[in-house]
């Protein structure tokens, strides 16, 4: 075995990676492909540059990922420390002077006389991993050369090059004087039945499908300010991948006003309890998580900006208070099947020599990035060691992340840090802002 850990990637996670591994007197070979060579979205020579925002969310204990860098924060995150450092006024978010951020962790990474930076592409990572421990956090934007390695590694079919996906919400947020459980077609069972046996029986039954019914009326004032709404826009390199592999629901509604209700918000196959007849249109959420506590919008990918998601979104029938947890995205991005692939400490199940970290894992956001980078920094680090791997508790926003993105999950999609993957307390609270710090303080207390 080698005596130092090799990493591929000079992004967040990379650099945090690097950080962590070297603060543990293990010497580091970091490869950055720049400035060699530039990703579409790239421009500076600078280590853990920001393409994005400059925000890295807010700092409040209240808030997911304000808990998730407090964590950080008290695991000695190098990243996060510098992010402090040059934090710029934002109110109560973490905002970053984005130059002096990417300077300074340069400059960190290039002081410390454990870690060497090889500029240099990788497009050939067999032999690195020959007798030698990787991790591989080349980001959402890995490079064709890389991209067609890492999917000799872990199988054609489990590599995305692109992020289409829909909104996630959480169901305590659903309104049930509304909402109904079941699947298409499931209703037609009823026909024997009385409306209060059939919704007995709805209950019991299998509950992976939430649908949400829309009246005419309902129906015409969400499309009108769908089809209104504002979007992102793309990168011109983004465009035609995307647009060829999933149309987003909003430039689906623009080819008429029926074409969603003939697609994703058909109403066949099922009975509004209310009424006891078919609504006019129909919305279907399906679950996204093994305990049932969060939901996606089906057919729902969309590339309006995240206010607009949730000011549209929010006129659907029983959505109105809708907690969303993840907004819907579509964009070029790089990530593996992680939950068939990773375990808990993103180790690659095939080749235990091999981590992956970053956005490539699945993991959503700059903070999560950098988290991810941490948590496979530490754990390879472990294994050259010679020592056992830490998981972190899934009751901490870290260890969540982590079981996550290695849970089975045939609807997998990049997922940032929420209060919807923490397990449940052990009692009910309403008030969110106290469950909230109530989630915060016991994942402190576990971390």
């Amino acid at each position: 075995m080698k005596d130092y850990i090799t990493i591929i990637g000079g992004g967040l996670a990379g650099t945090e990676a690097a950080y962590q591994i070297a603060k543990r007197g293990i010497k580091v070979k970091l490869y950055e492909m720049k400035p060699q060579k530039y990703s579409p979205a790239h421009s500076s020579q600078n280590l853990a540059e920001i393409v994005c925002s400059n925000s890295f969310k807010s700092n409040l204990h209240t808030n997911a990922c304000g808990l998730l860098k407090e964590e950080l924060r008290k695991l000695d995150s190098l990243l996060i420390k510098i992010a402090d450092e040059t934090a710029v006024p934002a109110g109560q978010a973490l905002a970053v002077d984005r130059e002096k951020f990417s300077e300074e962790v340069t400059k960190k990474i290039k002081e410390n006389p454990l870690i060497e930076i090889i500029n240099q592409e990788v497009t050939d990572i067999e032999n690195i991993i020959n007798d030698g421990i990787v991790i591989i956090a080349t980001g959402p934007l890995t490079s064709d050369g890389l991209s067609k390695e890492i999917s000799k590694l872990t199988g054609e079919d489990k590599l995305y090059f692109y992020d289409a996906a829909a909104p996630i919400v959480t169901k305590e947020s659903i309104d049930f004087s509304i909402a109904f459980y079941g699947d298409r077609y499931s209703q037609e069972k009823k026909k024997e039945e009385t409306i209060e046996e059939w919704m007995e029986r709805q209950e019991k039954e299998e509950k992976s499908y939430i649908n949400l019914p829309m009246n005419k009326e309902e129906y015409e004032t969400f499309y009108n300010e769908l089809i209104n709404a504002e979007i992102v826009q793309l990168h011109e390199f983004e465009k035609r991948e995307i647009f060829e592999g999933c149309m987003p629901v909003e430039i689906m509604a623009k080819r008429g006003i029926d074409t969603l209700r003939f697609g994703p918000l058909k109403p066949v196959g099922f009975d509004d309890p209310r009424t006891a007849k078919r609504p006019y249109a129909l919305v279907q959420l399906r679950q996204d998580d093994s305990q049932a506590s969060i939901y996606n919008l089906v057919g729902f990918q969309t590339n309006l900006k995240f206010g607009e998601q949730k000011r549209v979104f929010s006129l659907i029938p029983g959505l109105a208070n809708a907690e969303f947890v993840k907004y819907g995205v579509m964009h070029r991005n790089t990530y593996i099947n992680s939950p068939k692939l990773l375990d808990n400490t993103y180790n690659f199940k095939a080749n235990k020599n091999i981590f992956f970290a970053g956005q490539i894992t699945g993991v959503e956001g700059y903070v999560e990035s950098i988290c991810s980078g941490m948590v496979a920094g530490i754990n390879a680090s472990q294994m050259l060691q010679e020592k056992e791997k830490i998981t972190f508790n899934e009751k901490t926003m870290i260890g969540a992340l982590a079981k996550y993105i290695s849970t089975p999950n045939e609807k997998f999609q990049p997922m940032n840090a929420n209060f919807g993957i923490l397990p449940e307390l052990d009692r009910k609270i309403k008030d969110k802002k106290l469950k909230y710090a109530t989630l915060a303080d016991r994942a402190l207390e576990n971390l």
